[in-house]
């Protein structure tokens, strides 16, 4: 981990800004980068006066849109076909399919939302938004709009923190754990008015 810290710290500082939005797209789409590993590095810049925090928020919400895009494009031009024409030997039927879309036509921006805050999800939330067909602006307004909370929320820690890694991971941790809390008391606010709209 140590080693891993020191060079994203390196390369980050050598690439700059574009180094922050590459490493950010990587992370949104297919390959394992993870985002804690990426922007805490670049707020410790920020506060050795390397860089701009705000810039290095702004690169890092950019580059996770990107990834995002790459996946929604992805599953909307490849995946859509494939699972229209093939889903049938794998128990994915047309009448399935076309449930999961009709739950994120009515349900696709607080999935979307909060899926750019939670592990492992974040990486995955775009697929079924491009199998949807989600409409681009609300998916590239509530991707930009959790990429940015947690990219602020890693950027600050490397910010606060500097460069320790074992205090990097433990408020990394920590900050997973209340962005859980947040989506949980989100998801249950967001139910309680989808009922009483249905009620009235």
């Amino acid at each position: 981990m140590h080693e891993a810290i020191q060079w994203l710290v390196a390369t980050i500082g050598a690439m700059g800004y574009p180094g922050v939005f590459l490493l950010m797209a990587m992370e949104s789409s297919v390959i394992p980068i993870p985002s804690e590993l990426v922007m805490p590095p670049a707020g410790y810049l920020a506060h050795q006066g390397e860089m701009n925090i705000g810039a290095a928020i702004l690169c890092g919400t950019a580059g996770s849109l990107v990834g995002a895009y790459a996946n929604y494009f992805a599953a909307r031009w490849l995946g859509r076909p494939l699972l229209l024409k093939y889903g049938k030997y794998v128990w994915i039927t047309e009448e399935k399919f076309a449930k999961v879309e009709s739950f994120f036509h009515k349900h696709g921006e607080i999935s979307t939302f909060i899926g750019r805050l939670l592990p492992v999800v974040r990486h995955l939330i775009s697929l079924p938004a491009g199998l949807a067909g989600m409409r681009h602006g609300k998916f590239a307004f509530y991707t930009t709009l959790g990429a940015f909370f947690w990219v602020t929320i890693l950027t600050g820690i490397g910010y606060l923190i500097g460069r320790e890694e074992a205090l990097i991971m433990r408020y990394s941790h920590q900050a997973v754990i209340g962005v859980l809390i947040f989506s949980v008391v989100l998801v249950a606010v967001y139910v309680r008015r989808q009922r009483r709209t249905s009620r009235s």
